[in-house]
This record gives C-alpha cells, sequence and structure tokens, in this order.
C-alpha cells in the first residue's frame, strides 16, 4: 500500500496503532494494549465496539448469506425507520459511502434542476467526489478575498471542477447570499454540513440556514444537507430543532451499524429523479447498495438509537465541553470547544472562531496536534493527529469522560 496505508486518516507517524479487537469503548491493540477509543471508527460507531445485539443480528445475517441480486426485507425496514423518524425525508436510497450518497445528491440536483454548478462552504468536507472536494483545504496563497473566496480544486482533480462549483464563506450571511444571487442561473445546489467538521464545527451563525433556505427556494436551487456525521446529533437528524427542511440530506456512518453505508434521501419530488419508471431518469446501481448484513446491522443499531438515547449522549456531551474547557483553562491555555451533542472539538486559541480561516493552528497545520495524539495513546485514550477532537458512544459513561479531560489536561502540561 502507498505508505502502508489505505485511507490518509489513520496516519500516524512512524506508523499508526494496529487494533485487534474492540468492545464497548475500548480497543485493543496488537501488543494488547487497551485504549477508550473516543474516535469510534470517525462517528461512524455510536454504540461503540461488537454491541451484543447488533453482532448477533449480523452473524445471523451472515449465516443466511451476505449479498444477492434480489432485495431484502431490511432495507426496506430501515427505510422506514429513518422516513419515519426525520420529516423532511420521504424517500431514501442506500448506497455504501458517505462520499457516494453526497455524489449522488450532487447528480439528482442537476437533473431536477437542469443546471450544473454546485456552492459549497470553504473548508467543508463533504467526501472524495471532485466538485464536494473544492476548496476542502485550501491556504493562506490560495484562498482569495474574506467575501469571495477563490474555488481550489483538488489535486487529481481536473481544474473544470473550480470553474463549476461556487465557494461560500461560513457565517458571512451577505457574502452568501450575493454569491448565491450571482451564480442563481447555473446553480444546482447549495450543499451544507449543520455542524461542518471541517470547518471545527464552529456552529452556523444565527439566520445562516434560513437565508441559505430562502435563497434556494427563491431561484429553485435544491438545498443539500450533508448529515453523514452529523446524524448523530438527534433522533429526528440534525435540522430538525432549527426547522430547517432541506431539498436532499446525505446520511451514513451510524446508520451503518459498523459496516460500509450511505444514503441519499429527501422530498419525494427531488427523488424521483431515480425513479427508473421514468423516460429520463438518474441511473443508480451499485452491486452492495443496501446488503443485508449493513442493512440489519444499521436497523438494530438505529433501534437503540432512541429518544432516552440521544438524551443521555447530549448531556455526557454537555458535561465533556463544559469541563474541558474549565480545566484547560485553568492550565492558562487558551481554549474554545465546539461541537453539539456527542461530538467535540477544542480550538487551542481565544482569536474569535467564525470560519474556516480564523482557525489559525488547527490540525492541518498545528504539529502540536500529532504530538497531543501520541501522548493521548500513551495514557490511554485514542484520539486524531487532527486535533482535540471526538465523539462519545453509549457504552461510556462519566468516569471515561472525566479520565479523558485528565488525559488532556496532563498532555498539554507535558507539551
Amino acid at each position: 500500500m502507498p505508505a502502508g496505508n489505505t485511507r490518509h486518516s489513520i496516519t500516524l507517524a512512524p506508523y499508526p496503532v494496529y487494533v485487534r479487537s474492540g468492545r464497548g469503548c475500548r480497543v485493543t491493540d496488537v501488543e494488547g494494549e487497551d485504549r477508550v477509543d473516543f474516535l469510534n471508527n470517525f462517528t461512524a460507531l455510536i454504540l461503540g465496539h461488537a454491541d451484543p445485539a447488533v453482532t448477533l443480528a449480523v452473524q445471523e445475517r451472515v449465516a443466511n448469506g451476505t449479498a444477492f441480486t434480489m432485495p431484502t426485507a431490511a432495507d426496506v425496514e430501515l427505510a422506514e425507520l429513518i422516513v419515519s423518524r426525520v420529516d423532511y425525508l420521504d424517500e431514501i436510497r442506500f448506497a455504501n459511502s458517505g462520499s457516494e450518497a453526497v455524489m449522488m445528491a450532487i447528480k439528482a440536483a442537476r437533473a431536477f434542476t437542469g443546471r450544473t454548478k454546485i456552492a459549497k462552504f470553504e473548508g467543508a468536507y463533504h467526501g472524495i467526489y471532485d466538485w464536494a472536494q473544492v476548496s476542502e483545504g485550501p491556504t493562506r496563497e490560495e484562498w482569495g478575498e474574506d467575501d469571495a473566496p477563490l474555488s481550489v480544486a483538488g489535486r487529481g482533480s481536473p481544474p473544470s471542477v473550480a470553474l463549476e462549483t461556487v465557494v461560500l464563506p461560513w457565517n458571512n450571511l451577505e457574502a452568501c447570499r450575493r454569491l448565491i444571487r450571482a451564480n442563481s442561473a447555473e446553480l444546482a445546489a447549495v450543499i451544507f454540513d449543520p455542524l461542518p467538521t471541517g470547518i471545527g464545527m464552529i456552529a452556523p451563525a444565527s439566520g445562516l440556514l434560513e437565508l441559505l433556505r430562502e435563497e434556494t427556494l427563491r431561484h429553485g436551487i435544491v438545498l443539500i444537507s450533508d448529515e453523514v456525521l452529523t446524524f448523530r446529533l438527534g433522533y429526528h437528524g440534525a435540522l430538525h430543532e432549527a426547522g430547517i427542511t432541506p431539498d436532499l440530506t446525505c446520511l451514513g456512518k451510524i446508520i451503518g451499524g459498523g459496516f460500509p453505508v450511505g444514503a441519499v434521501a429527501g422530498s419525494r419530488r427531488v427523488m424521483a429523479v431515480f425513479d427508473h419508471r421514468a423516460p429520463h431518469y438518474v441511473h443508480h446501481g451499485g452491486t452492495f447498495n443496501a446488503n443485508p448484513v449493513t442493512m440489519t446491522a444499521g436497523l438494530e443499531t438505529m433501534r437503540q438509537m432512541t429518544p432516552g438515547a440521544f438524551a443521555r449522549l447530549d448531556a455526557m456531551g454537555d458535561y465533556l465541553r463544559d469541563r474541558l474547557t474549565a480545566s484547560v483553562r485553568d492550565l492558562g491555555i487558551p481554549i474554545q470547544v465546539c461541537g453539539k451533542g456527542s461530538l467535540f472539538v477544542g480550538h487551542l486559541s481565544d482569536e474569535p472562531l467564525t470560519d474556516y480561516r480564523s482557525m489559525r493552528g488547527f490540525s492541518r497545520t498545528n504539529p502540536a496536534y500529532a504530538e497531543l495524539c501520541h501522548k493521548m495513546l500513551k495514557r490511554g485514550f485514542l484520539t486524531s493527529t487532527r486535533g482535540i477532537f471526538g465523539c462519545l458512544s453509549t457504552p461510556m459513561a462519566e468516569a471515561e469522560l472525566d479520565g479523558f479531560v485528565e488525559a488532556v489536561v496532563a498532555s498539554l502540561r507535558e507539551l
């Protein structure tokens, strides 16, 4: 494998920790070391590792076959469960990754509108589809004016994708309104993440999401909510509390119960572009779409994620963010902890955080975070080289949260 890995997110110098097993909120590496897992395969495992009920359901499913050229009841049941919980979803189609979900949503928007351009926010991560990768991590030398960001094509993408992608500045409402209106005749979609990890989980400013919905409705643009990661924020989806109704939503991670998954869902009128009975439908195949193992694991996982389970994660998340903020500041180190529900990220800065550009020294550029990751591993906690970033799982309790905060404080003091 090039550089010894098959996904860049797990790289760690001089080499990554190789896992042997996982159970609950802990993983054991090949040398027998146990660590509390605050990454959960980058937020995909909301029940932690090897949940007994999920494991049993999957074992029974595997014993009866793993993949067919026919549908199974499980994909209908998981579709019904998700659609019944989220009032802005009428229909859903399953795929195999979040990147596929974003790709299909953008293709659907183009087919529905007859336009080709998309708009996205600078710094936001939406997977590896060429157009979605534009300006995912631009440097200061590349990014242009604050209120008119330049479109920067990702390495390996044709330059033409930058011409077809409008880049918006997060939380600059007037600039967003102006850029959407200026490109409205060509825009098929505006895609956004309700709490974008790529922008350090800096919350949307008051009125931003309402502005996106207002302008996209006014100009006939499809509004796409990328909830591949943020669907874990609530029983009714990430946007329920905000009262925003997108046209399409991208899903993944927790809905697969630990197996590869993606989905595009949304209003019946936009999802109709996938109806194969129509003369000009958007073709969507995939050998493992809605494979019964993923559907079974996802169904059991989502059944366990009741309103009470989400409420408990919310309370634990509030506790962790508050304690982390107070404890690090007691060291005399500035920190701002962003996030919501079971998600958190700590920025070691007291500068105002508004957008991608304001995250001076965030994980992409600050070598201290890689050192911090090593020190956390030594203290028995699995974190990321991207910063004080992580998520909670249901097997965790206050002891794990307290231990994490104490390990962060000790590691920072040592650094």
